[in-house]
């Protein structure tokens, strides 16, 4: 059975889980893990992408992410990637060194969030990393640390999650030291990492007659959350997969959008390709890298290849280009 295709969009919170291939370890020390952790927290300063949880285990990676400037996908390929090349000059190995691709799970916010922010965290108590909560607190590598104030991770995401806690960070924080204890004693939760839950039965359609001839369904794998969650998620990500298939059958390609840019903002292809800083062009590549990226699903590494940028000046430029869309309300197709 092909895969299917990742589910994705501006704000969408996800559960990633990255292992080693064959299971082995991915860090051999601390060194290893902090080299991860500083290429970690780098990406999600630059792509504006929100971390919730995380934690580092010796053969796997557990991320709580909210999508940012970039799809995941583009982040995930950069922070994986990077890594491994790196962890195979210094080991002096060959080959790939995660399993297979990461997985995803889109996550319903509530009532969801909370549960995986202290699952995530309880991993080194269960696996006997550490002995106990206050021994969690020390450990460097859980994003745990650094909502209870004991490690600065200026990249994480840690007001979020002590929101729902309360509105004063003391007593929030000892009230999420209170939650997270009690999940000690729940042990594993596959519940919380896709398990149990069937792919989609064939696209929108299908899901929505099930539904009105049962009422109940189980959900898509990609899914962690109730059915009218569900629902909504896959409308919005076959509408967008129609969209791009639209925008393709209309022979639109990175040339079409250049020259629908160049039209707007009333300057030349070549420009917006050149090295020029000017605003005009700045909005130009802006709006060019945003629609590649987000409408045709291009990958950023090839609109930076394309337009002679850097992946990072892509990423950047796509958040400009979905606020100048938005302000502007501009269309692809002028629809």
């Amino acid at each position: 059975m092909p895969r299917q295709g990742r589910i994705d969009f501006p704000g969408g919170l996800h559960h990633l889980m990255v292992r080693g291939i064959e299971r082995k370890r991915i860090f051999q020390n601390d060194l290893d893990r902090d080299a991860f952790l500083d290429r970690l927290g780098s990406l999600l300063l630059e792509t504006k992408t929100p971390c919730l949880a995380w934690v580092l285990m010796p053969n796997h990676v557990h991320l709580v992410l909210r999508t940012g400037c970039i799809p995941l996908a583009s982040l995930m390929r950069r922070l994986l990637t990077g890594y491994a090349v790196t962890y195979n000059r210094k080991y002096h190995r060959h080959g790939p060194l995660f399993q297979n691709r990461y997985k995803s799970v889109l996550c319903q916010e509530d009532p969801y969030l909370l549960e995986l922010v202290r699952y995530i965290h309880l991993n080194p108590i269960r696996a006997r990393i550490v002995p106990d909560m206050e021994a969690l607190g020390r450990y460097s590598y859980s994003g745990h640390s650094a909502i209870m104030d004991l490690r600065k991770r200026d990249w994480q995401d840690t007001d979020t999650v002590l929101e729902y806690f309360g509105s004063k960070r003391g007593p929030a924080r000892r009230k999420y030291l209170d939650y997270v204890a009690e999940g000690v004693a729940q042990g594993r939760r596959p519940d919380l990492v896709g398990g149990g839950l069937i792919r989609s039965l064939g696209g929108w359609a299908a899901v929505e007659g099930l539904r009105k001839r049962s009422g109940r369904f189980k959900g898509d794998e990609r899914i962690l959350g109730d059915s009218d969650f569900m629902e909504q998620v896959l409308k919005a990500a076959e509408e967008k997969m129609q969209r791009r298939y639209e925008l393709r059958a209309d022979g639109y390609d990175l040339e079409k959008i250049l020259a629908r840019v160049a039209e707007l903002l009333e300057v030349s292809p070549e420009e917006i390709k050149g090295r020029g800083r000017y605003p005009k062009i700045v909005e130009a590549r802006s709006l060019v890298s945003y629609w590649a990226v987000r409408e045709l699903g291009m990958e950023g590494t090839e609109v930076a290849r394309r337009l002679g940028v850097t992946q990072p000046a892509v990423s950047q430029a796509v958040a400009r280009g979905a606020r100048i869309v938005k302000e502007r309300q501009l269309s692809l197709n002028g629809e």
